[in-house]
């Protein structure tokens, strides 16, 4: 994914719509105020009236997280970069992410919006219920959680400095905005790069 030049500065419109256009953006707080309340109610509602421990929602919580991160990665590196042919196609690449990669730096285009966001969540949503039926209370809670941190993490790696203790994620995620687009596909964890040996090198930092 190349383009003449990366802005840092500024904002792609993507729709004539004002509508539609700002139906592009969000803000962190409208993800947590939307999610938060959702894992709450889910883990609830599986330990009073679907008779899950208190261990066993854990357990499965975590096993979500940990299957968002290979979510991601796959979504990252095999759909967002996906290499399109028609006009049309790559239209839809450069909406869903190839916007972020011209402008790394638009604040307002780190999170999924909200309808989108909401409407993959109610799919992945049925799709675990359907493998897995009540333990999905607890699964797909951690699986949102693992978005959210996710969301968090790449929301912090393009407004903030990094912390000592984090700054191989951000040294990565700029190495695959600005030098290696195939590679640096997590984002919330350098897991998967290493299993599937993605993790960006280290020398083309400048």
């Amino acid at each position: 994914m190349e383009f003449a030049k990366i802005k840092n500065k500024g904002q792609a419109r993507l729709f004539q719509n004002d509508l539609l256009e700002l139906m592009t953006k969000t803000h962190p707080l409208i993800v947590y105020t939307m999610y938060f309340p959702v894992i709450a109610l889910m883990l609830y509602y599986g330990a009073h009236t679907r008779g899950l421990s208190i261990g066993q929602e854990a357990l499965i919580f975590t096993a979500g997280i940990f299957f968002w991160t290979l979510f991601e990665y796959i979504m990252h590196r095999y759909l967002f970069h996906i290499v399109a042919e028609s006009v049309r196609a790559k239209r839809i690449i450069y909406t869903m992410h190839g916007v972020h990669h011209e402008y790394p730096r638009d604040k307002d285009r780190l999170f999924m919006p909200p309808v989108p966001s909401v409407i993959l969540a109610v799919i992945i949503y049925y799709f675990m219920y359907a493998f897995m039926g009540w333990y999905a209370l607890a699964f797909f809670p951690g699986f949102l959680f693992g978005y959210i941190l996710y969301g968090s993490m790449h929301y912090a790696i393009h407004a903030f400095a990094p912390p000592k203790y984090l700054k191989a994620l951000w040294r990565n995620h700029h190495l695959h905005h600005y030098k290696q687009p195939d590679k640096g596909f997590g984002v919330s964890s350098v897991i998967w790069d290493v299993v599937f040996g993605t993790v960006p090198k280290k020398e083309d930092v400048s």
